[in-house]
């Protein structure tokens, strides 16, 4: 404890008001996790050096939105105009695998991509986040939030809004915003219905709602698969990762598999193949 007054003082502004965090080493990573502090000082952004997420040519039955996504991704990699990404539709049909699997693509070629996840809580710090990569306008960055939705009373769409608006300074050029959702509009049916009922003028106030979908400049449905789509992506992790069965054994164990689950998509296909290694004793690497 030192007895220096003015050094006191400096000690316990410090505590109030820490120094600003060291900025994040983006050799060490080209994949990110949004971790904002109760302060600014506090925020971190954390490298991911293994992201979960699966060969390109893995995911079958999304052939348009797959080729749409690295389009896009790839125009914006090189420095050219592109547009924040919506994907939506069924769930487990790959639409969070896409833009991880898009982003490694990518990362193969001489144009790096950041990819930053930001959860859907973290929203109304986004435009902390936007700080950092503003002030690291060499490198390019995919802000990645998955599985995007808002409840009755949730105010977060109005910082999302901000942030894909960027405000007076505009989002930054070497900013893209991708998001999954199971809805198109990013919000329950009976959440705008209501606001059209309760509101002094019902035709703006579902505006203001339905507004938030169209600053995304691209849309990219994912619908749900049939059998034949589902024994195809089976068949193409089969092959990828040599686990030999014959295709009518494949068929009966995965058609019994989709009809104990009650649904058939891309992640139940994964999770029969999981399933099928472990009981052949075939690692998934």
């Amino acid at each position: 404890m030192t007895d220096n007054p003015m050094e006191r003082i400096a000690n316990a502004l410090e505590r109030i008001s820490p120094p600003p965090a060291p900025a994040p080493d983006f050799d060490i990573a080209d994949a990110f996790v949004w971790h904002p502090g109760a302060l600014a000082a506090q925020d971190e952004l954390t490298p991911v050096t293994k992201v979960n997420r699966v060969d390109i040519t893995l995911l079958q039955g999304i052939d348009r939105a797959r080729r749409t996504l690295i389009e896009n991704t790839e125009r914006f990699a090189k420095g050219f105009p592109a547009n924040n990404a919506l994907l939506w539709g069924s769930r487990g049909m790959g639409k969070s695998s896409l833009v991880k699997a898009a982003h490694a693509k990518i990362n193969e070629g001489p144009n790096r991509l950041m990819l930053v996840e930001v959860l859907r809580d973290d929203i109304p710090t986004m435009g902390r986040l936007l700080k950092i990569v503003r002030s690291n306008p060499e490198r390019r960055f995919v802000l990645f939030c998955d599985d995007l939705s808002f409840d009755k009373d949730d105010a977060h769409y109005k910082s999302l809004k901000a942030a894909l608006d960027g405000g007076v300074e505009g989002r930054p050029e070497n900013a893209l915003f991708y998001a999954t959702s199971n809805r198109r509009h990013l919000m329950p049916r009976d959440m705008i219905e209501n606001e059209r009922q309760t509101a002094i003028n019902p035709t703006e106030a579902t505006e203001e709602k339905v507004s938030l979908s169209d600053r995304f400049g691209l849309w990219l449905g994912f619908h749900a698969c049939d059998q034949s789509q589902y024994l195809e992506m089976i068949r193409g992790y089969c092959d990828a990762y040599e686990i030999e069965i014959s295709d009518d054994e494949l068929r009966a164990e995965a058609i019994e598999w989709r009809q104990t689950r009650g649904s058939v998509s891309g992640r139940v296909a994964w999770q029969f193949v999981q399933d099928l290694a472990g009981r052949r004793g075939v690692a998934l690497d």
